[in-house]
């Protein structure tokens, strides 16, 4: 059977979604949409698989040095129909600030007019648009923000170069790189300080990078990139140019329009392109540590190896940290890194970086450090076998932030009913606990519980001035259930405690894993772990496989959906929950 006859066999009706012409060689002339097909018919699980098999294909070509073989799987992938309809769904529908207008004023896109946008991404001549900048107001700092939203075609395109960009270069990303990298969190990037330090004191470089998006030299991440099928288009964002009141510039730095550090949520190639210019850092500190003059207790020479472990980088972004034993080697680290950072335009920020201990003080600075809002120390013991031990709390500036979100939505709910003021703190609380659920919480927890039931018991007495306070507290804080005395309900509706959550110590990300590696036992068995989900959300994954209950795929953000909708008087309870996307 020549090509073309098995070429037809297999798209003979391909996708139940598309139409294929045949010419007169048996060849397909056009693959064209279903013109009956709607948005919602659309087979997502069908569309994942395909993405993902070549995506899987890009990181095991890129993980092998096969260049030629991965650029061709990128190309096919920018080609794919499936690969644009998934990145549009994710600028459309799945990606926060997806309402967000750029320069073309679009705020949303009905589900007929996602499938124009699909079929322009085809086009053989894709540019980027410039970019309109505007100016914020920064809550507590003086001056504004300028930040920069691209339009809705390039949103979709930044997305589809993504999907063939990321499984590139998470094959040869540094292992403790930790930021917008899927599969990896902040709290990996704890974990990885926690070993650093959990058998010794050291020293530390705490660092930011001043105006990481703003400086990054266009040539140094060119040339990183190297001749990739996405050069062009990248190279069109960096050289795009802004709308600033109205006057077109154009950047002589930076990645498309300045951020001032920020990364606007319309900008989805930004991460990946700031994780580019940033590769190397790692690399460049083994280097570094291999050539060290260090000797181990007893006096002889300490091998490569073990020189190397010493000295460790962990790194979230533009935000860093270097550990190690000896403030000589964290100073000349210090020193090493700002000359690598020079070459790609950058520089530290000299107001965020500092030198300190993790168990004493240093040149002024206290004990430890603040790093992804959490507090880092160590502290003396005598009950240990080192002498000391580490705690991982949430920052004092994370609680205060928390509780005045609290305070503003108790002082706008003055004349609310209960219930709308519970409906609005519950997920407050909710995903600020659950990301401190994996550290030393508990004191906190019950100190934020303390402060918020003061703070609620004033809104009640408010509300009834001439009432005793017992029966403001009789009315407002039903006694649910011992454990937890007195709380804030309506009778249906019930606020939810800080120090209900329990405290599960995270397991950090293995070496250089990646969701694109195909081992899906590991994954598998990750998901449902992240600090960021609650027991509601863990519990329905342990009894759906870790799949989502209509298209049946793993590793992506679901949602509790109720299988008889609350308003159709279904009930709250496990059996009439299911995840989905």
């Amino acid at each position: 059977m020549n090509k073309a006859k098995t070429l037809k066999r297999r798209l003979g009706n391909p996708k139940p979604f598309l139409r294929v012409a045949w010419d007169t060689d048996d060849r397909p002339s056009q693959i064209s949409i279903d013109p009956q097909l709607k948005w919602k018919d659309i087979d997502w699980k069908r569309v994942e698989k395909n993405v993902f098999k070549l995506q899987k294909l890009i990181y095991r070509a890129s993980s092998r040095g096969e260049i030629r073989k991965m650029r061709k799987y990128q190309r096919l992938l920018t080609k794919s129909y499936y690969a644009r309809l998934l990145a549009v769904r994710h600028v459309t529908q799945d990606r926060q600030g997806r309402k967000t207008a750029g320069v073309d004023d679009i705020t949303n896109l009905p589900p007929m007019q996602r499938f124009d946008l699909v079929n322009l991404l085809a086009s053989r001549y894709l540019k980027a648009s410039p970019t309109p900048r505007v100016w914020i107001s920064q809550p507590g700092k003086d001056g504004k923000l300028p930040l920069g939203i691209p339009t809705m075609y390039d949103r979709g395109l930044q997305a589809l170069v993504k999907l063939g960009m990321e499984p590139e270069w998470e094959a040869r990303f540094e292992p403790n790189s930790y930021g917008f990298r899927p599969g990896r969190s902040a709290h990996d990037a704890i974990e990885a300080i926690f070993e650093s330090i959990k058998l010794k004191p050291k020293y530390l470089l705490d660092a930011d990078i001043s105006k990481c998006f703003d400086r990054i030299n266009h040539d140094a991440l060119l040339g990183k990139i190297g001749q990739s099928p996405f050069r062009g288009l990248i190279k069109q964002w960096l050289k795009s140019g802004i709308f600033n009141n109205k006057q077109f510039q154009q950047p002589l730095l930076g990645v498309g329009a300045p951020q001032g550090g920020v990364i606007p949520q319309g900008w989805v190639i930004l991460p990946q392109l700031a994780n580019i210019a940033l590769h190397g850092m790692e690399e460049r500190l083994t280097e570094f540590a291999k050539k060290l003059p260090l000797k181990y207790p007893s006096g002889g020479t300490m091998a490569k190896r073990d020189k190397q472990n010493s000295l460790s980088l962990i790194r979230y972004a533009d935000h860093f940290v270097i550990l190690h034993e000896d403030i000589e080697v964290v100073l000349q680290a210090k020193a090493v890194i700002q000359k690598w950072l020079s070459h790609v335009g950058l520089e530290l920020k000299p107001e965020k970086t500092k030198i300190a201990h993790t168990l004493e003080e240093y040149e002024g600075n206290k004990p430890g450090f603040d790093f992804l809002g959490f507090t880092i120390r160590q502290h003396k013991v005598k009950t240990t076998k080192q002498g000391f031990k580490t705690l991982i709390k949430p920052s004092s500036k994370s609680v205060k932030t928390h509780y005045r979100k609290m305070a503003q939505i108790s002082d706008s709910h003055k004349t609310a009913p209960v219930k709308a003021l519970i409906t609005k703190l519950n997920p407050v609380i909710r995903e600020w606990t659950n990301y401190y659920s994996t550290v030393v919480s508990k004191e906190v927890f019950n100190k934020v519980d303390n402060l918020l039931w003061k703070r609620l018991g004033r809104w009640a007495s408010r509300r009834h001035p001439n009432k005793s306070a017992t029966w403001v507290k009789n009315k407002y804080f039903l006694n649910v259930k011992e454990a937890r005395n007195w709380v804030l309900n309506d009778g249906e509706y019930i606020l939810n405690k800080h120090s209900d959550v329990s405290i599960i110590r995270h397991i950090k990300v293995k070496g250089n894993k990646s969701p694109y590696d195909g081992d899906w036992t590991y994954w598998s068995s990750r998901i449902g772990k992240y600090p960021g989900l609650r027991k509601e959300v863990t519990t329905l994954f342990k009894r759906q496989k870790n799949k989502c209950a209509s298209c049946g795929l793993t590793f992506r953000p679901m949602e509790v959906d109720h299988i008889i909708p609350r308003s159709k008087v279904g009930d709250n309870k496990y059996k009439n929950k299911q995840l989905l996307h």
